[in-house]
């Protein structure tokens, strides 16, 4: 193989490793039928939510995913696929699953989300949760819940007197 062949692909190689390393989600997905408007499209909502849409050879990424390359990885790396590099593990999944909702012709495969293989059912029940700010809203509204019955009680029977 040509010297500058190899040094391309090692690369690259190069390249998905650190993308992996500042990502906490790697979804595959498949783009076949896709037009270049729609992947442009994809890639403008991935990008408001600091997410990047690449397309690599899967030999590459399964060479760069060697600990983390399981049967199940394995098999999602067949056919023309798409990465989805996330740093937040539900804000990828979130704008890949309302995209293939609107255009059947995505395809969300499975990936790794935090270091762990999920299969397409996980990345989509990960996409249904809130963001971090839902959660943390909905954490303080938990905190507060006793003491705004205490308060309602309280005034309710200060009204009744």
């Amino acid at each position: 193989m040509n010297q500058e062949v190899l040094k391309a692909k090692q690369q690259q190689v190069e390249t998905i490793t650190a993308d992996l390393e500042k990502s906490k989600a790697l979804v595959v997905v498949e783009y076949r039928g896709l037009t270049v408007a729609e992947l442009t499209e994809l890639r403008r909502s991935l990008r408001a939510v600091n997410a990047t849409l690449s397309v690599f050879k899967n030999s590459l990424v399964e060479r760069a995913l060697k600990d983390k390359a399981t049967d199940e990885v394995k098999e999602i790396l067949a056919g023309p696929n798409a990465f989805v590099f996330s740093e937040d593990v539900c804000a990828g999944p979130k704008v890949l699953r309302k995209f293939s909702r609107q255009n059947d012709r995505l395809v969300i495969k499975g990936g790794l989300l935090e270091g762990k293989f999920a299969n397409a059912e996980k990345v989509n029940e990960i996409a249904k949760l809130p963001g971090k700010e839902g959660l943390i809203s909905m954490f303080l509204s938990v905190l507060q819940a006793p003491a705004r019955n205490l308060a309602c009680a309280l005034k309710a029977v200060a009204d009744a007197k």
